[in-house]
């Protein structure tokens, strides 16, 4: 089997520093990873552009929750694949759904057009869909590259079944890109079972802040919220661990 490429997903530039370090083939750069990824900023696009050589994906989603978006939220995805092109992204990552749970494809074909010249991917939208193998063929016929999923489930081997169909009726029309859950561990598990060209991983330590005074009464979020003075980065080791279990 010709070994998968592998995509990071992350949220900065020096995490697209240490994954492309760590050997990654590509890298899908968010913001907001805690609400499952939003458009970054137009200047973290181009500090990570400036950053890595390696392919860089960028996210459209304009807020966390479903993927139903009115008609400004649609104008602002429009807008952010325009900057994502003129910033020198070579794809970008979206998904539209209708309130039904089928994908909508007059949009996702819009956005689409939209995006010529550039690689797409629709992302987990997909797995809340109410058929994923007509939302499949609904993706094939509006001309999207790739599909991010984890086989409509928490995790990828809850999902391993469905992932391993779709890859087989996808018969290289599409391509079906396992993510969520894959860690060392599982990886060969994965890669084995869905016979999957690409594969979308995480690699993440927590970096201690630098903040040497630290006022423990004030925090900068609700309260569900992500540590004050520690944050998630991409580990060059850990991209490196799982590329390298990928090929062996």
């Amino acid at each position: 089997m010709k070994q998968p490429k592998i995509e990071v997903c992350l949220d900065s530039a020096d995490s697209a520093l240490a994954a492309q370090e760590g050997g990654a083939d590509r890298v899908e750069l968010c913001d907001n990873l805690i609400e499952g990824g939003t458009t970054p900023s137009a200047g973290m696009i181009t500090a990570t552009r400036a950053a890595i050589d390696i392919g860089l994906m960028v996210m459209i989603r304009p807020r966390g929750g479903d993927f139903c978006y009115s008609p400004t939220e649609i104008a602002a995805m429009e807008h952010d694949v325009r900057i994502a092109r003129e910033l020198g992204a070579e794809g970008v990552v979206f998904g539209v759904l209708k309130p039904e749970g089928e994908v909508d494809a007059v949009l996702t074909r819009r956005l689409r057009d939209i995006a010529s010249g550039l690689e797409v991917t629709f992302h987990r939208a997909f797995d809340m869909t109410n058929d994923p193998f007509h939302a499949m063929e609904t993706l094939i016929d509006s001309g999207v590259d790739r599909i991010l999923t984890s086989g409509q489930e928490p995790s990828v081997l809850e999902g391993l079944d469905l992932l391993t169909e779709l890859v087989e009726r996808a018969d290289d029309r599409i391509t079906i890109m396992p993510g969520c859950g894959i860690t060392l561990r599982n990886m060969q598990k994965v890669a084995q079972a869905t016979k999957a060209r690409e594969l979308h991983v995480v690699g993440n330590e927590f970096l201690e802040s630098r903040m040497v005074y630290r006022n423990p009464r004030v925090f900068m979020g609700t309260e569900l919220r992500s540590a004050e003075y520690a944050r998630s980065v991409t580990s060059a080791d850990a991209i490196r661990g799982l590329v390298e279990r990928a090929r062996s």
